[in-house]
């Protein structure tokens, strides 16, 4: 039993809530003594192309449960992505075609074997069951429902207030979801507290099938770099999986020492007792905040990207941050004009979208030439004296201006 305990343990680090725990520990138990790995099921909607941080903290839970040897099923809702998530959204969302849908899938397959083991991982589409399921059998799946269970979604309940539209489809969603546990009798679901309605509407669809229910496992939704908002491409406050080291390595150098630690608890592996150790040492000023968010900033780019590219983002940022020189590797840009304004090569070269945000970057003082903040929004880029020049956009963001010849 202390075996099971432990197991229990390590996967309950992170964790919102885990409904129920006791079922979890039965199933934990009983697939020990009969050598039968659970069926652990996490589901994501391919509704963009890219998975970022956030995406990864579901990702990781799964493999934990890779590590103990139990069967992790990555589902692709390329089905259910027809229909839309309503989960907290206050509109119905605007269908996806089935191109968009399939070209995110290949990405998504593409991205995720960064963190799981490619040998041991289930990857599924739910349309392989739910684009079969005829009339009939779809009302005998709304039957077991009811309609005022479903509005009692905080977001429903807000949308009907507020007057505004709850199609019939967004209905369906969270009764698709749960049959997708139905088709592959999952054990456990895994998914953020924004989730918890439908997964919870999985463990009822189970039992009217005859299934035992699964376990439901909720995890946080990770907070972006504002360490506010949750992270999100919309809001900008993300860190893409597949962004080149140093990028991933700078942007979680700029966190807070608070969000750090939540970053370590939700992101990596090491134990909660090293970390409260750490804040303690912090605390009583044994420990340097910067050494332990370089530490984590190294052990993030070294799960997507290898220990050597983890290694050369690390010696990157200190020569660009701390020493002030410029990058070894710089994207080369070729100018034809020996003379010409700073925002028209901004605009120009596509490094900006337009002349007013370019204006505004220079305002905000974001614009460097040859390490001098450029501040005069009629500032001319002369090649005259010099052939070649760096522009930095930002903190990390640099190019090699060279004139054609």
């Amino acid at each position: 039993m202390k075996e099971i305990q432990e197991q229990f343990e390590y996967l309950q680090k992170g964790c919102v809530e885990i409904i129920q725990e006791e079922e979890l520990k039965a199933k934990l138990l009983r697939s020990w003594k009969t050598k039968k790995p659970l069926r652990i099921k996490a589901g994501f909607d391919p509704t963009a192309p890219d998975i970022h941080l956030g995406h990864t903290v579901l990702i990781r839970k799964m493999k934990h449960f890779q590590d103990l040897g139990h069967e992790v099923i990555f589902l692709i809702g390329d089905f259910t992505g027809l229909i839309g998530d309503p989960s907290g959204r206050s509109a119905t969302r605007p269908p996806m075609t089935r191109e968009e849908i399939e070209k995110n899938a290949d990405t998504y397959k593409e991205q995720i074997f960064k963190i799981l083991d490619e040998k041991k991982t289930i990857v599924d589409f739910n349309s392989r069951w739910l684009g079969k399921l005829t009339s009939f059998e779809i009302i005998k799946l709304t039957a077991k429902y009811t309609v005022a269970r479903v509005l009692e979604r905080d977001d429903f309940t807000r949308r009907l207030k507020e007057g505004r539209p709850i199609s019939v489809h967004e209905i369906l969603y969270p009764l698709m979801q749960a049959y997708d546990s139905v088709a592959l009798q999952a054990d456990v679901e895994l998914g953020g507290t924004d989730q918890k309605f439908n997964l919870l509407v999985g463990r009822e669809i189970q039992r009217e099938y005859g299934q035992e229910p699964q376990v439901v496992m909720t995890m946080p939704l990770l907070e972006g770099l504002d360490g506010v908002e949750k992270m999100s491409k919309s809001l900008n406050n993300y860190i893409g999986i597949t962004e080149p080291p140093l990028e991933i390595y700078g942007k979680i150098m700029s966190i807070s020492d608070e969000l750090m630690f939540r970053y370590y608890e939700l992101l990596t592996d090491v134990s909660v007792a090293e970390i409260n150790h750490w804040k303690k040492q912090i605390e009583a000023g044994h420990l340097n905040p910067r050494d332990i968010k370089a530490r984590l900033a190294g052990m993030i780019v070294t799960d997507f990207w290898g220990k050597k590219a983890a290694q050369e983002a690390a010696e990157e940022f200190v020569r660009i941050f701390q020493k002030k020189e410029a990058p070894t590797k710089m994207e080369e840009l070729l100018i034809d004009s020996p003379c010409l304004s700073l925002i028209d090569l901004l605009v120009g070269k596509n490094l900006l979208p337009s002349r007013g945000e370019a204006k505004r970057l220079i305002r905000q003082g974001g614009v460097y030439l040859d390490g001098q903040r450029i501040s005069d929004l009629d500032f001319q880029v002369d090649f005259k004296g010099k052939a070649e020049k760096i522009l930095r956009l930002g903190k990390r963001k640099f190019f090699l201006l060279k004139k054609r010849s």
